[in-house]
């Protein structure tokens, strides 16, 4: 299972990557509008960072501007990945742009039919929202569910990228089932390192090492 970041956050970007355990990054207009930066000038820092894809999200809400907004786009960096709402304009960009070899994140997923026309349409990522999903009185963990039967039914190449993810049990179910990629804020990913026997044991060797009197370095 891949692990995205879903942040315009550079700084936490950058301290992700570190640890080796990023495969890309996700954004939207809300991301970059809460960093306070330039659309374009955050986007290609992120895109410096990190060798794996990234997603950059077009504003537009209708095709030929889709299009324009793309080629800018994907002019930033050759790990640009364009974002499209799930519309039948996102659709239509979307099949537009990867059959010119872009890379395509069909995002605002809210049902498996949904996610059926991001396949046919050739998307490279589909983003359901699980948490968004779970706020409005659904089951967001069957929604990933049945975007995995679909896919496997037919041999789809788009790959599930779980958005909205709140927590690391999203996190675990998501893997069991088989999404592809997980996005979610730096925190949670953090998070899965968390236990509380790993902090006792470790606790405890420190104390008994201390008794040693002994120094590796």
């Amino acid at each position: 299972m891949k692990f995205f970041a879903d942040t315009a956050d550079t700084a936490e970007i950058a301290e992700l990557a570190a640890t080796g355990l990023l495969d890309g990054v996700t954004t939207n207009p809300s991301l970059i509008a809460k960093s306070g930066r330039d659309f374009m000038e955050v986007t290609k820092e992120i895109c410096g960072l990190t060798d794996g894809p990234v997603s950059a999200e077009v504003v537009a809400l209708d095709h030929e501007t889709m299009m324009k907004e793309a080629e800018v786009l994907r002019k930033i960096a050759d790990n640009v990945c364009i974002k499209v709402p799930l519309t039948i304009d996102g659709l239509k960009t979307c099949r537009a742009l990867t059959n010119d070899g872009t890379q395509v994140n069909v995002t605002l997923c809210f049902s498996a039919n949904q996610a059926l026309l991001a396949a046919k349409a050739g998307a490279t990522f589909v983003s359901p929202f699980l948490g968004r999903h779970d706020d409005n009185g659904f089951d967001g963990l069957s929604l990933i569910e049945d975007i995995r039967l679909i896919y496997d039914n037919y041999l789809f190449e788009t790959q599930i990228l779980a958005a909205s993810i709140r927590h690391p049990v999203h996190v675990l179910e998501c893997a069991k089932i088989g999404a592809d990629v997980g996005t979610m804020p730096p925190k949670v990913i953090k998070a899965l390192a968390n236990h509380v026997l790993t902090d006792k044991g470790i606790e405890g060797f420190m104390k008994d090492w201390a008794a040693t009197g002994q120094s590796i370095l």
